[in-house]
This record gives structure tokens, C-alpha cells and sequence, in this order.
């Protein structure tokens, strides 16, 4: 028998039918599809913003310790002959209190870096996106500042700023070399704020260093974050093969666990709390399609009763959940996609729609002589530390979504189609 017979009757029973319990599933898949993209999308933007600042900034990728300075370019060299490393930067740091011209004292945490730093990690460079002057550091009297830092000591580009170290142990001599004054020739935002509120930028040469016995340390960039562990072992065989045994290398995810791990499980729980728009649909997809099959009783029937196989008519309420969820999921990606690669117009329409409700809730408000001057924003700038919406549109998790949307129709309407196994033919058709 011709099996085409089966989408045809499929197709009939969608779009001719006089129920409308198609279209409220199909809206049904597209709205979770379409929610799920964008919220995860908006996530993913501020999840991985918050993990390539601190993986492009604070702790790269892979990370060398235990080596003496007089070694530094022997093993800057050992590095960049790994294929999968991009960058190899020494660093120093320690902890410091600043002070400008506002009253009281901050907290910072100083990094210590070559002036050619930038120009070896491409990566930072664009990760320091400098509001004020520029990666400036030649001299051992500038210095760099974040953004928020510079706003709390009340400093601005060009002006002196006072950093007294907290860290090491310091000697009646070594008391005037621990406060220094540096002139300030950059201010950075990373979009960051721990970095911007408290992190400031120096040359490695600095005597504060030595001071405070900073140990030399090495930043790996890797061309894939991911491959770290395979750029680990090939580091490690030629640290071996070079006399580097005592050199230790560890990864980003050595150091990041706890951090990186509390982001993954709020993402997993976003996922299934918004996923169970796609059970509730799947449900109300299953009721709808039982229905169906008590309604359509006679026509089961009479399909058996002319060779229709029970498989095959099973085969008619699956394609039934298959149109609508792929119809559903489809048009729940188009707009997902839609909007999340145009956040940021998108909620500026919300808000410019929303506060034109205000506006008329004012108006009206006034001829009672009161008004509500509030206006909405979905991401103030004063609450959320950003300045734009982000967004990141990763395919892999697309296709999951679109997939799960698709799957919860069908496997809604193959449980619902197991009820056809009850009917006989001879049966139904008996008084017809």
C-alpha cells in the first residue's frame, strides 16, 4: 500500500479540522523555543563576559610558576613553540591600599606587566577597553586604573594617585619605598566590576615588587580555552625535556572550579525552569490528541477495516504532533534568533512602550494632582553594572532547544496514539 496516504490523512486532520488545539500547541512550542533562546542567549552574554574577563585578565588560560626571572625568556620561547599557545606574558602581583584625592583609602589589587604586554596578548588588549589615555606604562611612575576606582578617589587622567603596600614583611628602610606615587596615563573598563573597582596596572620593573617578594608568574593564552588540558601535558613534556622540572603549570580550571561551577549550575537550572514550558505543552499536545482519537473512533476504524495497518494509523497522529511541533519550534527559533541578535533594540522598544503607559498614567494622574515619575527600565544602569544588554548566541544549545520543542509534540502524540491499539474495527464499524 502506498504509505503517502498517511501524511495525507495527517495533514487533513490539521488543517481541516474545526478545533483549534493545533494553533494553541503550535504557539505553545514557539513560545518556550522562542523564551528559552532568548533567556539563555541573554545568560550565555553575561556568563561569558564575566569568564573571558577574568580568563583574558586576572588568571589566563594555563599558568607557570616556581622559575627564576633570569629564565623568563627561555621559557616565554619554550611556550610559543606549543602549536596551541597563543601567548606567553610574565606577571607579578600583590595587594595594596591607594589613596586620592577623596578622603579614606581603597583597597587594590596591583598587577604588574611589561610594557609590551599588549602587543604579545592580543586578547587583553581587547578585554581592556581604555574610556581614558591608553596601555601606557613605559615608566615605572604610571600606572592604570579602573574605571570604578578611579570615580571612588575622585581621579581623573593625569592626576597622582598614592599606593602603600599591605603585603611583606618591611624593614625601617623599606618603609618609604612602599608608598609610591604614580601619575595616572589610563583608565580601563572591562565591564568587570571587581576589576574595575579595585584593580590597577603597573610596570613589572616597579621596586614595589621586589619589596613585597612578588614571585614571577607566566600567563599562557591558548587558542582554545578548551584544549587546555592537551596544551598541559605537551607544556609539561617539554618543561621535562628542558630542564623545567620544577616548574609548575596549572590550569584555568584548577583555579576557577568553584566560581566557573556556580555558573554552570544556574544556567542548568534556568534551562529546566524555563524547559517546563514544553512539558505543560506537551501535555495539553497529548489531552488534545486523546481527544482526537476518541473523536475519530469511526474513522480509525474504517482506516483499519481498508488495510490500513495499526502501525500505520498510529503512523497519522504522530505526523499530526510532528507538523506541529516542528511547525511550532520552527517559528519559535526564527523569532528567538530574531530578537536575541537585536537585544538591545528589542528591549529599548519594550521600555519605549511601556514608559508611554506611564506617560498617560502621568497625564491622567495630574489632573488629580498627582503624578507617578518613575520610568521603567529593564536593565538600569544604575542597579546592573553594564552598559549595554549582551547576548551570545551559541548554536549547539539552539539546535538543543529546537530539538526539545520538536521531541516534546512528538513524544506527546506517540503516548496519546497508543490508545488506538484499544479500538477494533469490527466493533466501531458493527452498527454503521
Amino acid at each position: 500500500m502506498n504509505k503517502t496516504w498517511v501524511l495525507f490523512v495527517a495533514s487533513r486532520y490539521i488543517f481541516k479540522g474545526r478545533s483549534n488545539s493545533p494553533v494553541l500547541a503550535v504557539l505553545g512550542i514557539a513560545t518556550g523555543v522562542l523564551a528559552l533562546i532568548v533567556i539563555i542567549s541573554v545568560m550565555n552574554g553575561f556568563q561569558l563576559g564575566f569568564i573571558e574577563s577574568i580568563l583574558e585578565i586576572s588568571s589566563y588560560h594555563l599558568r607557570l610558576e616556581s622559575f627564576s626571572s633570569g629564565k623568563t625568556e627561555e621559557l616565554s620561547n619554550l611556550m610559543l613553540s606549543v602549536p596551541s599557545i597563543n601567548a606567553a606574558v610574565p606577571f607579578k602581583e600583590y595587594q595594596a591600599l591607594s589613596r586620592g584625592r577623596r578622603a579614606g583609602q581603597q583597597a587594590v589589587f596591583v598587577r604588574g606587566l611589561h610594557e609590551s604586554a599588549p602587543d604579545k596578548d592580543k586578547k587583553m588588549k581587547k578585554a581592556l577597553d581604555f574610556e581614558e589615555g591608553s596601555f601606557d606604562i613605559s615608566d615605572n611612575g604610571f600606572i592604570l586604573l579602573g574605571s570604578e576606582l578611579t570615580r571612588r578617589l575622585g581621579l581623573g587622567l593625569g592626576d597622582k594617585v598614592s599606593v602603600f603596600s599591605i603585603t611583606g614583611i618591611l624593614s625601617a628602610d623599606d618603609e618609604a619605598a612602599a608608598l609610591d606615587t604614580f601619575e595616572i596615563t589610563g583608565i580601563f573598563r572591562t565591564g568587570y566590576y571587581e576589576y574595575d573597582s579595585s584593580w590597577v596596572i603597573i610596570n613589572i620593573e616597579n621596586p614595589s615588587f621586589a619589596i613585597n617578594e612578588s614571585g614571577l608568574k607566566m600567563g599562557i593564552k591558548l587558542a582554545n580555552r578548551f584544549h587546555d588540558r592537551i596544551a598541559q601535558a605537551e607544556a609539561e613534556k617539554i618543561l621535562s625535556e628542558n630542564g623545567f622540572e620544577e616548574v609548575k603549570i596549572s590550569s584555568w580550571r584548577d583555579y576557577n572550579r568553584s566560581f566557573f561551577g556556580a555558573l554552570r549550575t544556574e544556567k542548568l537550572f534556568m534551562f529546566i525552569l524555563v524547559g517546563l514550558i514544553f512539558i505543560v505543552v506537551g501535555l495539553n499536545i497529548f489531552q488534545a490528541q486523546r481527544r482526537s482519537v476518541l473523536k475519530r473512533r469511526e474513522e480509525i476504524g474504517l482506516l483499519r477495516a481498508v488495510g490500513g495497518t495499526e502501525r500505520e494509523v498510529k503512523f497519522v497522529f504522530v505526523c499530526d504532533g510532528a507538523i506541529i511541533g516542528f511547525t511550532g519550534a520552527l517559528i519559535g527559533l526564527v523569532l528567538g534568533l530574531l530578537i536575541a541578535s537585536n537585544i538591545q533594540a528589542f528591549f529599548s522598544m519594550v521600555e519605549g512602550i511601556v514608559n508611554s503607559i506611564i506617560r498617560i498614567i502621568n497625564l491622567l494622574a495630574g489632573l488629580f494632582g498627582s503624578s507617578w515619575t518613575e520610568y521603567f527600565s529593564v536593565f538600569s544602569p544604575a542597579i546592573f553594572y553594564i552598559k549595554e544588554i549582551p547576548s551570545r548566541i551559541l548554536p549547539l544549545e539552539v539546535f538543543v532547544i529546537f530539538m526539545f520543542g520538536f521531541l516534546s509534540a512528538l513524544a506527546a502524540s506517540w503516548f496519546a496514539s497508543l490508545k488506538i491499539t484499544k479500538i477494533q474495527p469490527a466493533e466501531v464499524l458493527r452498527y454503521e
